[in-house]
C-alpha cells in the first residue's frame, strides 16, 4: 500500500450515550479517529425491495490497519454517513478494506 494513494480524508465515528438536559439517555455519534484512505470502488445499485425502489451507494475504502475498527462504527466521508458492512484485512496487519453503504438520503 502506497501512502501517495491515500488521497481521501475519512472519519470514524462510534455510538455513545449521553444525557440531555432532563436526564434522559440520548445516543450520539462521536468521532474517534480521522485518517487518510484510498477510495477503491464507488458503486450505485438501483433495486426493488421491501422498501420499494431504492438506490444504495456502496463504497470501498482502503486504509492502514486500525485494530479498534468494528462493524458497530460508522464512517463519515464528504459529509455523508456510511454504515460499515464488511471489513477485510490486507496482509498481516498491513491494511484494511472497509466496505460501506450510505445511510440516509
Amino acid at each position: 500500500m502506497r501512502a501517495g494513494n491515500l488521497d481521501r480524508l475519512i472519519e470514524f465515528q462510534r455510538r455513545t450515550t449521553g444525557l440531555d438536559l432532563y436526564g434522559t439517555p440520548v445516543e450520539t455519534w462521536t468521532t474517534y479517529a480521522t485518517m487518510r484512505a484510498q477510495l477503491l470502488k464507488n458503486a450505485t445499485d438501483d433495486r426493488e425491495g421491501e422498501r420499494g425502489h431504492t438506490t444504495d451507494a456502496t463504497r470501498t475504502f482502503r486504509i492502514y490497519y486500525f485494530a479498534s475498527l468494528s462493524l458497530n462504527d460508522r464512517l463519515l466521508y464528504e459529509g455523508q454517513q456510511y454504515e460499515i458492512t464488511q471489513i477485510s484485512e490486507i496482509g498481516r496487519r498491513v491494511g484494511m478494506d472497509a466496505i460501506c453503504e450510505r445511510v440516509g438520503p
